[in-house]
């Protein structure tokens, strides 16, 4: 809203200044000797032809105003992302160029060199661009010689996130398995933590409900693990660079800020997924990630399992692999308890994960119950598609 007003009063000045001027110029334009006497209409033409000329500069001043108000708005937006110290070395190069464009300026007045002032323009230009681009060059030097300028030596982190940066979700924070994902390094590049995700997990935190509260603080905990051991991975950042209205929920903030960043958005959440991907947001989803990465499991393979519970269709048992993938067993009701030797029919892929169907073959002896336990313990040897499941 500031901004909206600051750009108001600022394109009414520039039109009104640009007004000013074609109101002047029309009195050159008028004092012409191709006027001639016009006689009782003269005083008539000439306030028309001024109001002409005012109008013309107070169109083309609010044109032009609109135009560099919108660049210089652009410029100071993408300056908030630059870090406090390549800002500072900036400054410092503009001035250095400032000083050279000075020095050299007195020279030419002293020579008296035609069209000086044209010249020391011209040359304004490289001296600023030249002192600019050393000044970065030798920031780190700089800074360590004046470490009052650029604050903490090395602290040269952007305030907001860079283009094609990741975020997180207050429930893949819950979730944990993010922590573990970072420290392999699969995820490239830092990952940021928006305030508002931040807030939701200390309410969530402070929730009279025991399961909420016990979950924020999960979240909490996940979130100074990663920053204690991903130091410059994991970023917390309040400067979202756009308004963002506080009566939004956190998924809608955490969607508009990924699209004005250019970012992507790491979550499990299943409606985060959809809503995200409607409006051209890209997302990374943990879980779709975990069932990439289970094991293919093809039919007509066997494998161990205990039956853990009976399905939903009569005579059915159900029992789990040690990834959480469910197996639903033809005429396994009557081995609830028991471990298996079943035979793989049929692999369906839902939204929830993956499900598999199989037939009983044979019933497992403890002895090669103990013997499976032995090549799970040694993946080295035996084959590897055996794999016992547990009850979850």
């Amino acid at each position: 809203m500031a901004v909206r007003v600051m750009g108001f009063f600022y394109n009414l000045c520039f039109s009104l200044g640009l007004a000013w001027i074609g109101y002047r110029l029309s009195f050159s334009y008028l004092d012409l000797p191709t006027w001639g006497d016009l006689g009782p209409a003269r005083d008539l033409v000439h306030m028309l032809y001024r109001l002409a000329f005012s109008a013309l500069g107070f169109l083309v001043g609010f044109i032009v105003a609109g135009v560099l108000f919108r660049q210089v708005v652009a410029l100071g937006s993408g300056l908030r992302r630059v870090p406090a110290q390549d800002k500072a070395a900036g400054v410092f190069g503009i001035i250095i160029g400032l000083t050279l464009t000075a020095l050299l300026s007195v020279l030419f007045y002293y020579t008296r060199m035609p069209y000086a002032a044209l010249v020391v323009v011209l040359l304004a230009i490289p001296c600023i661009y030249l002192g600019g681009t050393i000044a970065m060059s030798m920031k780190e030097e700089l800074f360590y010689f004046f470490p009052r300028l650029g604050g903490t030596r090395g602290e040269a982190e952007p305030l907001q996130p860079p283009p094609r940066s990741k975020l997180l979700d207050t429930n893949v924070i819950i979730d944990g398995r993010i922590a573990d994902i970072c420290r392999t390094g699969f995820v490239e590049g830092p990952v940021y933590v928006p305030g508002f995700v931040l807030e939701e997990l200390h309410l969530i935190a402070d929730s009279p409900d025991a399961l909420k509260r016990n979950r924020g603080r999960r979240g909490l905990d996940i979130l100074n693990q990663m920053q204690a051991e991903l130091k410059m991975l994991v970023q917390v950042f309040d400067d979202y660079g756009i308004a963002l209205e506080p009566a939004e929920g956190v998924d809608p903030k955490l969607v508009k800020l990924a699209r004005h960043l250019d970012a992507s958005i790491i979550t499990n959440d299943f409606n985060l997924n959809k809503v995200a991907q409607l409006q051209g947001v890209k997302v990374l989803n943990i879980n779709e990630l975990a069932n990439a990465v289970k094991p293919v499991v093809l039919p007509g393979e066997e494998m161990i399992v205990t039956i853990v519970k009976e399905g939903r269709e009569p005579m059915q048992g159900v029992a789990y692999l040690d990834d959480g993938t469910m197996v639903v067993v033809q005429q396994g009701r009557d081995y609830i308890g028991q471990t298996l030797r079943v035979i793989v029919t049929s692999v369906i892929q839902t939204l929830a994960g993956r499900m598999i169907f199989a037939d009983v073959r044979a019933l497992v002896r403890p002895e090669e119950e103990s013997a499976d336990k032995d090549v799970r313990d040694h993946p080295g040897g035996g084959d590897r598609r055996k794999t016992r499941a547990v009850d979850r």
